[in-house]
């Protein structure tokens, strides 16, 4: 310290703090802390309130949000309106701020305060602080249910607003914004957002582009919008990185550039943005403008279903559920979409439904599944009436119950083709509900339309007997023949069945045994046993007992007892 700051630290506190501040604006703060610290010692109300922003700001001195607090607080109590209004924004975010500029700013808070936020704030306010009067009504509006006073909040917002506070006209806007009704509310609305803005509040700067972009209380001008998310991106506001990074992906209004698109994306995702967390994994999922990279895409999905976000924990569990960039773990699919379907996400209690229903997801509660299945559907959800009716038939988180399983899917069957096919099989067979096949053919007949592959071979069985309505033969054939070109082994065996004779169908014996090998490559056991018969009587050519035997033994495997009789048939195979 220099000889005449030694020399004035004796004198007066007042001179103290006089020549601390000089120091201070000269840009010297080591220097002007020591003496700024003597005068606060001494009681002096400004040099207290000087010492709290060093330490809060770690202005010649190493930074300390306690100690800020402690200053703060004697100055506060010295009736430094300035400290007062610091503090009461501080106590609004647990003590817990960086800077001064700390209302309606995005930094994670600690344990508010409101009690004595409210105390300094009201002090301040009293004594002609706008900014205090922001820090109340903020107080009045987002505070505890029994603090809260929306018509007074509103009021002191427009004060402060009045004063030219740019967080009282912030404020002003936020609550002015759902009372207007009318053109001449919204542009005041604007006009205040662009005051804050001008005094360079992100918050207020990201909302006045949002109208802007939408034309709401100013000239529509998606170019200036642009702009102005990009201003306040670089200002820090999450929301507005992510709209600027959408932007330059989409090229939207600026010149597109994917790369530094997804780097502002990246940014408000690391800074805590959910939708931009999850955003960014769906760009690294779809295919387009970056390459696909689903474990970088997994691992922006955890970020961002673990802050809560719905659909990307359901993205998640998709991705465990393929092993999409990650190890495919049914458990760790399902834990995620539990997540999503507790949070109310109804996509992702179907999907957990599907798992329980397919035996996966071990550690998952069928009780609870049925359970939100007939919630939805007695909402109304028709595929979730067709799973409820799934659950009910096979026992699944509830007692078994044919004639309720019936019902749903009576529902159901409304418009989902697999409850038009499951509840025409529960006429066929009067499973639940009484016999009744020229009904049962009518809903398998929708099913089968809706290009339902099981429904398909099921009404051309039924074509075939005759079953619930006409024999039609030709029609059966078409639907086997649709079914086994996508793969279906029993339409490749009733196919062979046909063309083996008497049902209407040319005899066509090479045609028999070609679908019956067919479906027995599929592993259909009949098929199996049916292509043995035919190559051990060459029936469609030359006989091969060797081939005829592998084909019985593989249906004797499956539980076909006649095959066994088949092969007991055969003459023993040739000692080599």
């Amino acid at each position: 310290m220099l000889v005449l700051d030694r020399l004035i630290g004796l004198a007066s506190p007042e001179a103290a703090l006089r020549r601390a501040v000089r120091l201070s604006d000269q840009g010297k703060a080591a220097e002007a802390f020591p003496l700024l610290t003597r005068s606060a010692k001494a009681g002096v109300a400004e040099a207290e309130y000087r010492v709290a922003c060093c330490y809060l700001e770690g202005a010649g001195v190493p930074a300390s949000r306690a100690e800020g607090a402690r200053w703060l607080e004697r100055a506060a109590g010295h009736g430094h309106v300035d400290a007062q209004t610091l503090l009461s924004g501080l106590c609004v975010h647990g003590l817990a701020g960086h800077s001064r500029e700390r209302l309606f700013s995005e930094e994670e808070p600690g344990e508010p305060d409101f009690a004595a936020a409210r105390k300094w704030a009201g002090q301040a306010a009293e004594a002609g602080s706008a900014k205090a009067q922001a820090v109340l009504a903020y107080v009045l509006t987002c505070g505890p249910e029994e603090m809260r006073d929306l018509d007074e909040a509103h009021r002191g917002y427009q004060r402060s607003a009045a004063a030219g506070c740019p967080e009282g006209c912030l404020g002003y806007a936020l609550s002015l914004a759902p009372r207007t009704q009318d053109e001449a509310g919204r542009r005041e609305v604007a006009e205040h957002l662009r005051r804050a803005a001008e005094a360079e509040l992100p918050t207020a700067i990201y909302l006045l582009a949002v109208l802007t972009e939408q034309g709401v209380g100013v000239e529509r001008d998606a170019a200036v919008a642009a702009e102005l998310y990009r201003h306040a991106a670089e200002r820090g506001q999450r929301s507005a990185q992510l709209r600027w990074g959408l932007a330059l992906m989409e090229g939207r209004d600026v010149e597109q550039d994917t790369v530094l698109g997804e780097s502002w994306m990246r940014r408000a995702a690391l800074a805590g943005d959910p939708d931009a967390a999850a955003l960014v994994g769906d760009l690294y999922v779809r295919n387009g403008r970056l390459p696909p990279n689903y474990a970088e895409a997994a691992g922006w999905y955890r970020r961002a279903a673990e802050a809560g976000h719905t659909a990307a924990a359901r993205a998640l569990g998709s991705l465990y559920l393929t092993g999409a960039g990650v190890a495919a773990d049914p458990d760790e699919a399902a834990r995620w979409l539990r997540v999503s379907a507790e949070a109310g996400h109804p996509a992702s209690r179907v999907d957990l439904a599907n798992l329980v229903l397919d035996g996966a997801g071990s550690t998952e509660d069928p009780a609870r599944v049925a359970h939100w299945f007939e919630q939805a559907a007695a909402a109304g959800d028709l595929v979730a009436a067709f799973n409820l009716g799934l659950c009910l038939d096979k026992g699944i988180g509830v007692e078994p119950d044919a004639q309720q399983a019936a019902h749903w899917l009576r529902r159901a069957a409304e418009g989902v083709p697999e409850a038009q096919y499951m509840y025409g099989r529960m006429l066929a067979d009067g499973r639940g509900v009484a016999a009744d096949s020229e009904v049962a053919r009518v809903w398998i007949t929708r099913a089968a339309a809706a290009g339902l592959r099981e429904a398909q071979v099921a009404l051309a069985e039924m074509m075939v007997n005759g079953r619930g309505g006409p024999r039609d033969t030709a029609a059966a054939l078409e639907l086997f023949e649709k079914a086994a070109a996508e793969g279906h082994s029993g339409a490749m065996f009733a196919l062979g069945a046909l063309y083996a004779g008497g049902h209407g169908v040319p005899e066509d014996r090479m045609a028999a045994q070609r679908w019956f090998r067919a479906a027995a490559e599929l592993g259909h056991g009949q098929a199996q046993l049916m292509l043995g018969r035919y190559l051990a009587e060459g029936a469609a050519g030359k006989a091969d007992p060797a081939q005829a035997r592998s084909w019985f033994e593989q249906a004797a495997a499956q539980g076909i007892e006649d095959a066994q009789a088949d092969l007991a048939a055969l003459p023993a195979p040739a000692l080599q």
